[in-house]
């Protein structure tokens, strides 16, 4: 594993891009990524992967720093070792991951306690020992990209920050994405998805337009689940990835309990009623503008969420910002 951004998605309509990328970085700087609240994203996470598959992909592949940087004042450095003492601190790096491999089996590993009991102390607290020399997947997916590149593929970000926006950029700008009209989804995972496979699940019960009303709620559910799996699995051609019945059911049960970020990645593209409308319906009042609204300058049309041109499958659930009675308010 090393830095990677492999595009999964990537759809214009009337000017307005969304991209979907799958990103491989160093744990260490996600706290920075996560600084950018433009992006909607899914990380693999510390609390859901097995620790013994954590352990085993940090002990194969541990994430080493590109340079060793020399002492410095401020943020960021600039200057280098280059001198021959870089093999002893590759080495010493190595010698600390291995240090917290070996403390986080102790913790993990099963021990008996005064009462007799045995237990081994959880992933989510082992895992975290090993934060540090970790390589993290990120799905992440946005309208809105400049603000990013801008403060992150620039020499005064720090430097492994500096190399994933980088090749983010560079994805991006050798990437064409598809057209598609208003009306229609951007949908990460969904070329991969069988269309017969789908249709085959149809029941009796199941009534209307054999596309728009049965076939691509299912395709949507799919879709939304091979995102949320980023957070503990991957998809690369595994047969858990065509299991149809089992994504829907994890769809199912992420909306029932209201786990909505993996709902932020596909999108439906909006037309011209819509880019007016949707800002009024959440209680914006604005006035419509005259002529096409796509080639207006300097107007706040069209958001929705963090996106501009494109509804997020989570904004049509009705319970998608949940309440809690429990929080005073004066």
């Amino acid at each position: 594993m090393s830095f990677k951004a492999e595009i999964i998605a990537d759809s214009i309509c009337n000017g307005y891009r969304i991209t979907s990328m799958l990103v491989t970085f160093p744990r260490i700087i996600l706290a920075e990524f996560n600084t950018h609240r433009m992006l909607s994203r899914n990380s693999a996470s510390s609390r859901a992967i097995p620790f013994e598959k954590m352990a085993e992909m940090v002990y194969n592949n541990p994430f080493i720093p590109l340079k060793w940087l020399k002492n410095h004042k401020g943020m960021q450095g600039t200057e280098s070792i280059e001198e021959h003492p870089i093999p002893i601190r590759d080495r010493q790096w190595l010698h600390a991951c291995d240090k917290a491999l070996v403390s986080a089996w102790e913790l993990y590993k099963d021990w008996e306690n005064v009462d007799g009991k045995v237990s081994g102390v959880t992933k989510q607290i082992c895992n975290r020992l090993l934060e540090p020399f970790m390589w993290h997947t990120v799905l992440v997916t946005a309208t809105e990209w400049e603000n990013f590149f801008a403060l992150r593929a620039d020499p005064a970000a720090e430097i492994h920050m500096q190399e994933i926006a980088r090749l983010m950029l560079e994805a991006m700008n050798n990437h064409t994405p598809q057209t598609l009209k208003p009306g229609e989804w951007h949908m990460p995972y969904g070329d991969e998805i069988i269309d017969d496979k789908v249709i085959a699940m149809t029941q009796p019960e199941e009534v209307g337009n054999l596309w728009d009303d049965i076939v691509l709620p299912k395709f949507l559910k799919i879709a939304t689940a091979r995102c949320a799996r980023v957070s503990y699995t991957t998809l690369d051609g595994k047969p858990e990835m065509h299991n149809y019945q089992k994504d829907i059911e994890l769809h199912d049960r992420l909306a029932a309990a209201g786990h909505w970020s993996p709902f932020e990645h596909c999108a439906r593209a909006m037309n011209d009623t819509e880019y007016i409308q949707w800002n009024i319906q959440r209680g914006i009042e604005i006035a419509p503008p005259e002529g096409s609204v796509h080639t207006l300058e300097g107007t706040q049309y069209g958001w929705c969420g963090n996106f501009r041109g494109w509804i997020q499958y989570r904004k049509i659930f009705a319970n998608e910002n949940r309440q809690d009675p429990r929080l005073i308010k004066k």
